[in-house]
């Protein structure tokens, strides 16, 4: 057979023969093996996310699209003639440029090509489908409206996930491709400009220029990230803020004046904003853009610390920006390190086939990390610092940095470069000024602002703070890089798949493929609620390629139950290749209550399908040990002794018990008012975190968590010694754990339509079974309690609200998130409770 091929700007080559069109992703190839990231950190951190439903980022970036002729049936022969760069952006569709600097509209069209446009987009900004709060206003600044013109894009799933799926020989053909790379690529540096700039919830005040523009050369790509974009309460809690357009149009208007920029990706969660600017040449060869977000505040969802990424494909190469914004305070060092990892383990990006799973941090060829990671200087006092730095000994004082040591110590950042630090600390000024902090908490300068890289072909050229700005409490930092880049050569391209194409057709009738496993059957001892354990395997392929798959049962809707996973559940073994699966088995709110009662137990079949081939029967067993996480309030009150020291079939009964004849039972029997458990760690809160600062709002440590479980459901509760975050966080885990939540789902609605009329609210309450109001009443005291002290741990009654709110009250139907309105009236509902006695 005779083929010919042609390579589409968004980097899909398409096969032309006589009787035959294949479609091929080249975009995918660098995807093939790679394997998910299963940690014990993401799991716990994915599942307490979930414990207050509607605190997802809101994120306002246009979404840009390609339309090729050859992705709809029947489309004109000729490709559609784009658009003059400046043209009106309301007329047709095209790329409307940031920028100054003069550019030949021909320029933009590699080797002749031109863009495809969207025929039907228009100027439309084209919003993820969850995002609510549009651009539409025509009295936005005209850079806005320049940026939502813009039709380039990386990622249009819809026309992805319609097109035709890839069979066993398609995914040939790319692995081999993937292993032939270097003959059909060379590498070409492109300039990256990456900057930081904590804006303590400032406004603009001051061009931006002599920081985003200082060099002489017009970078190529822009990735420029801010931290504490706004401080306030609302912007904490409803993740809608003014300072996001203020600070996109100032940076938009700061960009290098030599070049016309176009906005690829905007991403914020609460304070934490990055934006993604190319070059306008350049952007034909941009793909598979995707953005995320991890918050690792308090529950492992608050946005107030976390970080944001976005993830691209630049003509063959891979690359993921973060930004992030760690943990303060000079001796938090260890959770820095924690808040690193989670946004390492916890960050994914979809990948535009949706059968393969999803990438991370890790998995690309080149990563650019910056932000505040708060890392500070230690063992000197502030005026040993400060004479350091007059004196520029800047190498002397980086020996104290803490990110130095840490890094060391491989705790962080492992396998990254940083350049030398030959600028002075930035942080922490008095705002509007270059003198240090000369606040009542005087804060010691440290270099909390940085920017770290890995991967092959990058150099870095500059590594500056910028002093001429003087908004914030802290200075932006900005590094320039050279980024060898893999590009494509068509020609070689063609070639090197033609020699893949004509290898394979010797093969096509190989023989039946057969693997050999390492092992087929798993024994999970003593698993515990939230404590991560796994179990690993080998398969090894034979002479022939192969793609395997775990399928479901007869009559079962997944391959395996929902506190197991298989991770990679799918794949594609070359001959004389083998693949490492792990079995990953974590319980969770939904599947705790089951096993407590015994109507689920660890075990399961699972079952290992080769294409062509046979299927391979896996055997998981094991043994749960029940907790106080997962079991229904009315139970915990009849258990008068540690739940581990209780029989199973004991345990069973209780669980299995039903909600209505527990008050019942209540006339017969003598149960406790409150569950012992819950009152182990308010009490706990009460003697030690009256006073704690930040209270709720800042994430606990993990092995301790597992330790308070422990203390719960063995009652050694004299054993208990933790940071008091950590405690807090455990009893938030405990309310969002009840699968009866302490408003019982039945009172949810009513709880709503009342919320503002406080009479009406405490006669909801009081028609609620007993456990669940004494519960509720019991909560309630406490919050009181810190309220009195909120003087020193800086609680008031919407952070409370906000927090407890989405907790105590939840969704019936099948615990979908809260809306914003709802949300709202769930907090004002805790909040009238909150304000007035109980």
């Amino acid at each position: 057979m005779t083929l010919r091929s042609m390579l589409s700007p968004d980097g899909e080559l398409y096969i032309l023969g006589s009787d035959v069109t294949v479609q091929l992703d080249t975009a995918e190839l660098r995807l093939v093996f790679q394997l998910p990231f299963g940690s014990h950190t993401r799991l716990f951190l994915q599942e307490v996310a979930r414990a207050c439903p509607g605190f997802d980022p809101e994120t306002r970036d246009p979404e840009f699209r390609w339309l090729s002729r050859h992705r709809c049936a029947g489309a004109d022969v000729q490709s559609p003639k784009p658009r003059e760069w400046n043209s009106d952006p309301g007329t047709q569709s095209g790329f409307t440029p940031i920028g100054g600097g003069g550019s030949n509209p021909d320029s933009s069209r590699p080797n002749g090509r031109g863009l495809l446009m969207d025929q039907s987009s228009g100027a439309r900004c084209l919003e993820k489908p969850e995002n609510s709060l549009t651009r539409q206003s025509k009295s936005k600044p005209d850079i806005t409206d320049m940026v939502r013109s813009s039709t380039i894009t990386v990622s249009d799933k819809a026309h992805i996930l319609s097109m035709q799926k890839f069979g066993l020989r398609d995914t040939i053909v790319k692995s081999h491709l993937l292993q032939k790379e270097e003959d059909y690529t060379y590498i070409q540096n492109f300039r990256f400009f990456v900057g930081t700039y904590n804006v303590n919830g400032q406004s603009p005040k001051e061009c931006l220029r002599p920081w985003l523009s200082h060099s002489t050369q017009a970078p190529d790509v822009y990735c420029v990230g801010f931290q504490e974009l706004d401080l306030s309460k609302e912007a904490f809690f409803f993740h809608d803020t003014p300072k996001e357009e203020e600070w996109f149009k100032a940076v938009s208007e700061s960009l290098h004046p030599g070049a016309k920029y176009a906005k690829v990706k905007l991403i914020r969660l609460v304070g934490i904003m990055l934006l993604l600017y190319v070059k306008q040449e350049h952007a034909a060869y941009i793909s598979e853009v995707e953005a995320e977000t991890v918050g690792t505040g308090i529950m492992g969802r608050m946005g107030n610390k976390g970080g944001v990424a976005i993830r691209f494909q630049l003509h063959n190469t891979s690359i993921c920006v973060v930004n992030s914004h760690l943990a303060a305070h000079t001796e938090e060092y260890e959770r820095r390190n924690q808040d690193y990892k989670d946004i390492c383990s916890r960050m994914q990006f979809s990948q535009v086939d949706p059968s393969l799973p999803p990438l991370t941090i890790s998995k690309h060829d080149v990563i650019l990390w910056l932000g505040d990671l708060n890392y500070r200087i230690e063992e000197l006092d502030v005026e040993k610092v400060k004479l350091l730095i007059e004196e520029k000994a800047f190498q002397t004082l980086y020996a104290y940095d803490q990110l130095k040591t840490q890094v060391a110590a491989k705790s962080v950042f492992e396998g990254f470069t940083e350049g030398e630090l030959t600028f002075q600390p930035t942080y922490k000024y008095d705002t509007g000024s270059d003198d240090w902090d000369t606040s009542e908490k005087c804060r010691a300068p440290a270099w909390c602002d940085r920017v770290l890289w890995k991967g092959k072909n990058i150099s870095q050229l500059s590594y500056q703070s910028h002093m001429a700005l003087k908004t914030s409490d802290h200075k932006p930092v900005s590094s320039v890089f050279d980024i060898g880049v893999r590009v494509v050569n068509e020609e070689l391209y063609r070639k090197t798949l033609e020699e893949i194409v004509r290898s394979l057709d010797k093969m096509e009738n190989a023989n039946i493929p057969s693997v050999s496993l390492s092992k087929r059957e798993f024994c999970f001892e003593n698993v515990k609620y939230m404590q991560l354990q796994t179990e690993s395997f080998t398969i090894h392929n034979g002479q022939v390629p192969c793609q395997f798959e775990f399928i479901n049962k007869p009559g079962e809707d997944s391959y395996c139950k929902q506190w197991l996973t298989a991770k990679p559940s799918k794949g594609f073994l070359l001959p004389d290749s083998h693949v490492e699966i792990e079995l990953e088995l974590f319980v969770n709110k939904a599947t705790a209550t089951k096993l407590n009662s015994g109507e689920d137990k660890i075990e399961d079949i699972l079952v290992l399908h080769l294409v062509r081939g046979k299927d391979y029967f896996l055997s998981v067993s094991g043994n749960y040990l029940p907790s106080c996480f997962g079991s229904p309030l009315h139970t915990l009150c009849y258990m008068r002794e540690p739940i581990l020291d209780l029989p199973l079939d004991t345990v069973s009964k209780l669980t299995l018990m039903p909600m209505q004849s527990a008050d019942e039972r209540n006339q017969l029997e003598n149960p406790m008012e409150i569950p012992k458990e819950l009152w182990m760690m308010v009490d706990y809160l009460y003697r030690n975190a009256l006073q704690q600062e930040d209270l709720f709002q800042q994430p606990g440590l993990r092995p301790e968590f597992e330790h308070i479980r422990d203390c719960l459901d063995t009652g050694m509760i004299d054993n208990l010694c933790a940071n008091n975050h950590s405690v807090a966080e455990a009893l938030l885990l405990f309310l969002e754990s009840l699968p009866e939540p302490v408003i019982c789902y039945s009172a949810y609605h009513s709880c709503l339509e009342c919320s503002g009329n406080y009479t009406g609210s405490r006669q909801v309450i009081s028609t609620l079974p007993t456990f669940h109001k004494n519960v509720f009443n019991y909560l309630m005291a406490f919050l009181q309690e810190l309220l009195k002290n909120s003087a020193k741990n800086h609680l008031d009654e919407n952070i409370l609200a906000s927090i407890f709110g989405s907790l105590l009250l939840r969704n019936p139907a099948h615990h979908q998130k809260l809306d914003m309105a709802e949300k709202k009236k769930a907090q004002e509902f805790i909040h009238q409770f909150l304000c007035s006695p109980v």
